[in-house]
């Protein structure tokens, strides 16, 4: 009789367990995605000047090269 309690309490956690989970899909109206389009990177933060956040992405790139770091 002693085997049976602990089976009951695992039997009722593994079926709560698969009753508490939630639908993570996208809502989707006529075939297309219901949500805001996301910004572009550049659009946001540098008013939409495309060259002005590629200059500061490369800069970027250029001060974590090491090679550039170690050999001023």
């Amino acid at each position: 009789m002693k085997p049976m309690k602990p089976c009951a309490v695992v039997l009722a956690a593994t079926l709560l367990a698969g009753c508490l989970e939630a639908d993570q899909h996208p809502a989707w109206i006529k075939g297309e995605y219901a949500g805001k389009p996301d910004d572009r990177p550049y659009q946001r933060r540098f008013h939409n000047d495309r060259l002005a956040w590629w200059a500061t992405v490369e800069n970027r790139n250029l001060h974590q090269n090491e090679y550039n770091r170690a050999n001023p």
